[in-house]
């Protein structure tokens, strides 16, 4: 395959996961703004959003002060941030028309209807309207776009690459959406807590785990109580959990394997290596030596891994 061609298919996956992602982001945000809280515990979600995601300083370069709207209208309509919604399904809609010919006709009318409806959305004050409707929305979207792409598509590396960026973007985004959370909630995970404390986090984890849609695999697999070192566990070291950065891995190792070629075999070591300390890790381990620091090396190390993809594979680029 063509690497320019690998690459657009590459990315147009990664920018509708990354578009999902944002969306979940929000949702949870926007679900847990509406709990009785005091401004200063909403601010610190929405300004936790924006600096896991890397967006703080552009914000306020153009919004000064955070407030929740400008954070949503930011996040969602700004043509100017790159890593808004609109953003990443016009990137997403514009890499599948440059390799039109590689894609079956139902992946390239999802990609183009999707860009169609959003802008229509956006015009006609649909997201203001209802942002939990949108949201949900985004997400529909994105399941639509991979279950026509694996219903359709030839089993061969254009599949191959897509799903591997895919994966690659889930991977970043749930270390992410876990980083920003764990991060924000101001309880002590193992102290004692007041009833008020214990319902608070009941209805923040909760959130957390719907944005990832694990509110029911969670009750599933543990029958127990919601517990935030059992949340970190099945959003870090669970294989059975779609949207898990274990699962995430497994995934791009087996579909880095499938398109391999003379120069990716440190490619695979690295992907290999990660996979092996996920699937081998032990969860108390993590959090004795720090969640967030264990989620930054990780996304450092999945961003590296991007680099080297598209070193052995893609066109070198900006993206």
């Amino acid at each position: 395959m063509l690497s320019r061609t690998a690459d657009h298919l590459f990315w147009m996956s990664r920018y509708t996961e990354r578009a999902e992602n944002t969306a979940r982001m929000l949702d949870v945000n926007y679900q847990t703004s509406l709990l009785p809280q005091s401004d200063a515990v909403a601010l610190v979600g929405w300004q936790g959003l924006l600096s896991i995601s890397e967006l703080l300083s552009s914000y306020q370069a153009t919004h000064g002060e955070i407030q929740a709207r400008n954070v949503l209208d930011f996040m969602v309509k700004d043509e100017g941030n790159p890593s808004s919604i609109v953003s990443c399904l016009s990137a997403a809609r514009e890499n599948a028309r440059a390799v039109r010919g590689t894609l079956t006709t139902e992946v390239w009318e999802t990609q183009n209807q999707t860009w169609l409806e959003v802008k229509r959305m956006i015009k006609s004050g649909e997201f203001e309207r209802d942002p939990a409707q949108f949201f949900e929305w985004v997400k529909f979207r994105s399941h639509l776009s991979r279950g026509v792409t694996v219903g359709t598509m030839l089993m061969d590396e254009a599949l191959y690459f897509m799903r591997m960026g895919t994966f690659l973007e889930r991977a970043d985004n749930t270390a992410r959406l876990v980083d920003v959370k764990f991060h924000a909630v101001q309880s002590d995970f193992y102290g004692a807590a007041s009833e008020k404390d214990q319902e608070y986090d009941f209805y923040h984890w909760s959130a957390i785990l719907r944005s990832v849609s694990g509110f029911e695999v969670y009750r599933k697999v543990y029958r127990d109580v919601i517990k935030p070192e059992r949340v970190a566990e099945l959003l870090i070291l669970r294989p059975d959990m779609p949207r898990s950065l274990h699962a995430s891995l497994n995934e791009v190792l087996s579909n880095l394997a499938l398109v391999a070629n003379e120069q990716s075999a440190e490619t695979q070591r690295r992907a290999g290596k990660l996979c092996a300390e996920l699937k081998y890790g032990r969860i108390d381990e993590i959090m004795a030596t720090g969640l967030h620091a264990y989620l930054t090396q990780f996304l450092d190390r999945v961003n590296d891994l991007g680099v080297h993809i598209s070193r052995d594979f893609l066109v070198p680029s900006a993206a």
